[in-house]
Order: C-alpha cells, then sequence, then structure tokens
C-alpha cells in the first residue's frame, strides 16, 4: 500500500491573528479522487473581535466549502456538519445485497441524515433548486465501521442503517477519509439509540433478517477483523475518557501518549512535515487494536518504523476522545481569552484556564505542548513551525459541543488558541501551582 503525504488538513492559514485583528486568509482544498478536485478559496477581514466582513465574491469558485446556503433555508444551513466528494457504493437495499457498482458523490453531513448527490455540486445545486430529493440515509441507530475485507480499495467504511441499508464510503486520501469517518460518527453518537429513533433496534433488525448463518459469519468477522469498538475491554484506551484512562493508570498523562512521543523525539523531529503527513490508515488502525487490547506495545519495533504511523495513532487517540482534551466546558472561555487584544492580558487569561482544568487534561496538555515546543525548534529541519502546528491541533483538541455558530470562524480561534499554547509554552504553564 502507497504511503500518503498528503496534509493532515485542508486548511492552510495564511496570515496569523494572534493580535486578534488583521486579514486572515485560508485556502479550502478538498480532493477526493483522480478525477474529482475542488480547490476553494475564501478571505475573511477581522475588523472586530469575533466578527467578520466577507468580501463579495462575483465567482461561484471562490465560494466557501458550504457551496449549497443560497439554496438551503437557514435553519437548514446551520444543521449542515460536513460536504464533500468521496466514493460511493450501496451494497444492501433493506437487507437485499446488491451489486457493489461504485460512483463519484457529492456528500451532505447534517446533524441527523447523510444526503448524497450524483456526479458534481453542480448538479446538487440544480436537485435542489427544482425539488428533486436526493438519496438520504437517517443516522439515529445507524453503525459505522471500517469494511477493509468489502473492498479492494483502501480507507472503505461502512454505514449500516437501522432499515438494513449499506453504504460503503472511500477515499484515497487518508485525512479526508479519517475526517469524515469521525464526523459522522460523532453526528451517530450525538443520537437516540433507543425507542425514539424512527426504526427498531439495529441488531433486531439484523435477527430478523438474517439466518443463524449468516449471524455467526458477522460476528466471526467482527473477531478477524479485530472491532475495538465492539469488543471493549476494560483497560480500553482509544474512545475512553480522559481521567478514565488516567484512573486506570493511576497517572495524570496516559501511557499512551508518553509512549508516542518519546518515540517521535527520538526519530521524527528532523522528519519533514512531521505530524502533518498522513501514516498509512491500515498500519494506524492496527496499532490502535494492539493498544486497546492491552497487548504489549513496542514502538521503535520495525512494523512502526513510519513514524508517520506514531504520529497518526496520537492524533487519532486525541480526535477519539469522547471529550476534548479542552473540556466542552472551557471553550467559549478559551476563546474568549484568545480574542483580548493586550498580549500579556491574553496570555494570563489562558493561564488562568489551564491552571482551572482537571489534572489530567491540565497535566496531558503540558506535557504534549512541551513536547511541540521542540517540533517548532527543528521547524528548519521539519518545517513545521507554531502557525503549522495550530493548524494541525487546534481542530483535535478543543471544538465546541454544539456547533451552531460559524465553523470557519471557530478554527481560526481554535488555531490561535493552540498557536498561544506553544508560542508562549514558558510562560502558560510555569508556576502553576502558585
Amino acid at each position: 500500500m502507497q504511503k500518503s503525504t498528503n496534509s493532515d488538513t485542508s486548511l492552510e492559514t495564511l496570515n496569523s491573528t494572534r493580535q486578534g485583528t488583521g486579514a486572515v486568509q485560508m485556502r479550502i482544498k478538498n480532493a477526493n479522487s483522480h478525477h474529482d478536485r475542488l480547490s476553494q478559496s475564501k478571505s475573511m477581514i477581522l475588523t472586530d473581535v469575533g466578527k467578520v466582513t466577507e468580501p463579495i465574491s462575483r465567482h461561484r469558485r471562490n465560494h466557501s466549502q458550504h457551496i449549497l446556503k443560497d439554496v438551503i433555508p437557514p435553519l437548514e444551513q446551520l444543521m449542515v456538519e460536513k460536504e464533500g466528494y468521496l466514493q460511493k457504493a450501496k451494497i444492501a437495499d433493506g437487507g437485499k445485497k446488491l451489486r457493489k457498482n461504485w460512483s463519484t458523490s457529492w456528500i451532505v453531513l447534517s446533524s441527523r441524515k447523510i444526503e448524497f448527490y450524483k456526479e458534481s455540486k453542480q448538479q446538487a445545486l440544480s436537485n435542489m433548486k427544482t425539488g428533486h430529493k436526493p438519496e438520504s440515509v437517517d443516522l439515529c441507530g445507524a453503525h459505522i465501521e471500517w469494511a477493509k475485507e468489502k473492498s479492494s480499495r483502501k480507507n472503505v467504511f461502512q454505514i449500516t442503517t437501522v432499515s438494513g441499508n449499506e453504504f460503503l464510503l472511500q477515499s484515497d486520501i487518508d485525512f479526508i477519509i479519517l475526517d469524515w469517518f469521525h464526523a459522522i460518527k460523532n453526528a451517530i453518537d450525538r443520537l437516540p439509540k433507543d425507542s425514539s429513533c424512527p426504526s427498531r433496534n439495529l441488531e433486531l433488525f439484523k435477527i430478523q433478517r438474517s439466518s443463524s448463518t449468516e449471524l455467526l459469519s458477522h460476528y466471526d468477522s467482527d473477531i478477524k477483523e479485530q472491532k475495538p469498538e465492539h469488543r471493549k475491554s476494560l483497560n480500553q484506551i482509544f474512545g475512553s475518557h480522559l481521567h478514565k484512562v488516567c484512573e486506570r493508570e493511576n497517572s495524570t498523562v496516559p501511557w499512551f501518549v508518553k509512549q508516542c512521543i518519546e518515540a517521535v523525539e527520538k526519530r521524527g523531529l528532523d522528519v519533514d512535515g512531521i505530524y502533518r503527513v498522513s501514516g498509512n490508515l491500515a498500519t494506524i488502525q492496527k496499532l490502535r487494536f494492539i493498544v486497546n487490547q492491552e497487548e504489549k506495545l513496542n514502538l521503535d519495533d520495525s512494523q512502526w518504523e513510519d513514524i508517520h504511523v506514531v504520529t497518526g495513532a496520537l492524533k487519532m487517540f486525541f480526535r477519539e476522545l469522547p471529550e476534548p482534551l479542552f473540556p466542552y466546558s472551557f471553550f467559549e472561555r478559551f476563546v474568549e481569552a484568545i480574542k483580548k487584544q493586550d498580549n500579556n492580558t491574553r496570555i494570563e487569561a489562558v493561564k488562568c484556564l489551564v491552571q482551572k482544568l482537571p489534572p489530567p487534561n491540565r497535566d496531558t496538555m503540558k506535557v504534549l505542548f512541551g513536547h511541540l515546543t521542540k517540533i517548532v525548534a527543528k521547524a528548519s529541519k521539519n518545517l513545521m513551525s507554531t502557525q503549522s502546528l495550530g493548524i494541525v491541533f487546534g481542530p483535535t483538541l478543543l471544538r465546541a459541543e454544539n456547533e451552531t455558530g460559524n465553523m470557519a470562524i471557530h478554527m481560526v480561534y481554535q488555531n490561535q488558541i493552540a498557536e498561544l499554547m506553544l508560542s508562549e509554552y514558558s510562560k502558560i504553564f510555569s508556576s502553576e501551582e502558585d
């Protein structure tokens, strides 16, 4: 399998706005197949703290990635969480197996459903204007899992609905498919899983629709594919709350985090694009499984030779935390702190918030950002500046619990907070006991 050298993030912040004012330019790229590439740009001027003025664009290509906003009602627009190109194949309809037929689809994820539009975003716009309804998937009670065995293509995951519909989604680009998987999984996890769903429970449906042989095959497949999300051990690491992991380990910093950091500092500080370049997704998933099943992990083993696999697994650990490293209850407070005009005031406000964090969050944050300062110190070799790491880690470490505002603006603040934690690390984390 060919290793990916694509960026771990599609957003490049071209001008830092550490002072809370000035021009911010963002280039958004979404390349999802050899045949479909979408490149768009958007300029935003922060004329006032937290306020955005957008220049009027005369060209369709200069609109934001939320290209459907001119035809979607305002309430519906707020519900759109993600959209873009993916390869899609429907392999079952109401429990009846279908021939796998891959096609490129423009996919729109909202808080409760996914909509598939054929061919292109232009056709999606045309369909919505004419009232044509796209194929829609209700995520309530749905199940999502990686499905390596279902296709010879790489980076494939499957969505199964309570009504028995099954879809495969795929992209050759590792970070794009990872972002989609976690966005859809998070949407499913937020939805009710009981009788409030429109259909019966997924497992009940499977029992009614499947023969005992098929069920045995299904569960045997789960075991062979080593799906840790269905076989959580008592010492689950990925997907567990940070404080629970630390309680089990009698520590305030997870052992896995410390082990990854040690490996990167031993052999990755000089590597070009460290933390930005994606590692092989299948190998990262294998590492994830080993950690979750309490098997002995030796990151010096040759199978983890690619340091981008280690950094990818560390980022995945933080992405899969049920609550981010920056707790939800602190998100708005950190945003307000970063908006402060005076730099010293801003640093003191952030430092005060860090001191109020629960010990596992605070100590893990200190270890992680201390490590990242060592990455920045080697920026001349690894080409990862404070700004670059802010772009990578901002959305990974902090986010709003309910995203109802301008996601682009939140992303700017997320990046800025991560940058400040790096650039002013010694001031923010010094004398925490005072």
